[in-house]
């Protein structure tokens, strides 16, 4: 049985997807756009459409399972390619990057959304993003991308939980993102980078690991997180040695490991208090109806 306030806020979240009417959802296959798919198709059928944006900063495994995942739901998928590291400000890779590769991705939705004839375009954005640091909502705000979870004080916990419920398999899946985050800022990103760090991650995820980050500090040193409790596993000598032939295959010449293990938005540490306050947003009124 789902808790009181999570019924509640899932009664919430159809009431706001069926006044809404169609719906194109950015989606990634993560555990927020996952289930505001679910719900959406669930209530309005072929008017929900699940929109990917794929390119080289989308983990290849990440894409397979999410177009798995929407199959699984029934769901309808349209594939869009997107070309954020053809931005200049994107490939000099500012603290707010973000806010580049998203513009570009929601305008190409935005675009889709048009041409099929959709009302509203959204993202699955929870309680939980207000506080990180995330200079892409500005970019949603200016393409009028509206967040139906949000709209419905849906937390993480309220996710993973409706998500259990509804018997979703990403309902205790990690998070990821993409994979520029691997990147200091100021670092340029390149799509054979992006290539280089995809490969790498694919190699643990493909072993078993289930939280795990290879950072590109420079051309020849990766540095490689994993969850806390899987650090004694990469410590296995024969692991580590063909995690550190597969990484020197891939051009690294120094593989390291992190011993604070894997965190979220490790690359922001270097960043300031008030650079990172440019990011934070703030619950706003839905946006304009693409039709009007």
């Amino acid at each position: 049985m789902l808790a009181e306030q999570t019924a509640s806020k899932y009664d919430r979240l159809t009431a706001i997807l069926r006044e809404m009417g169609s719906v194109a959802i950015g989606y990634s296959g993560g555990v927020d756009s996952t289930l505001l798919l679910k719900v959406a198709a669930d209530l309005l059928g072929t008017r929900a459409v699940a929109m990917i944006g794929r390119s080289e900063t989308y983990p290849t495994r990440e894409f397979e399972e999410a177009m798995a995942l929407a199959a699984e739901m029934g769901a309808r998928v349209v594939v869009v390619r997107t070309e954020e590291t053809d931005v200049v400000k994107f490939q000099e890779n500012p603290p707010d990057r973000c806010y580049f590769c998203k513009t570009e991705l929601f305008g190409k939705l935005q675009e889709v959304a048009e041409n099929e004839g959709v009302e509203w375009i959204a993202d699955g954005t929870i309680t939980d993003d207000l506080g990180d640091f995330r200079p892409g909502m500005k970019a949603k705000s200016e393409k009028n991308v509206r967040s139906p979870l949000l709209e419905a004080e849906f937390s993480k916990a309220d996710v993973r939980e409706l998500s259990r419920h509804l018997g979703l398999a990403t309902w205790d899946k990690p998070a990821f993102a993409c994979l520029s985050s691997r990147f200091p800022y100021g670092m340029g990103i390149t799509r054979e980078n992006l290539t280089r760090v995809d490969e790498a991650e694919t190699f643990l995820r493909d072993r078993g690991f289930r939280n795990f980050r290879v950072r590109f500090h420079d051309e020849k040193t990766a540095r490689v997180e994993v969850g806390p409790e899987e650090i004694v596993r990469l410590l296995d000598d024969g692991l580590r040695q063909e995690l550190v032939a597969r990484l020197k295959s891939l051009g690294f010449t120094y593989v390291t490991l992190d011993l604070q293990g894997y965190r979220t938005g490790s690359m922001n540490e270097v960043l300031p208090h008030l650079t990172k306050s440019i990011g934070r947003t703030s619950v706003t009124p839905p946006a304009r109806n693409l039709q009007k």
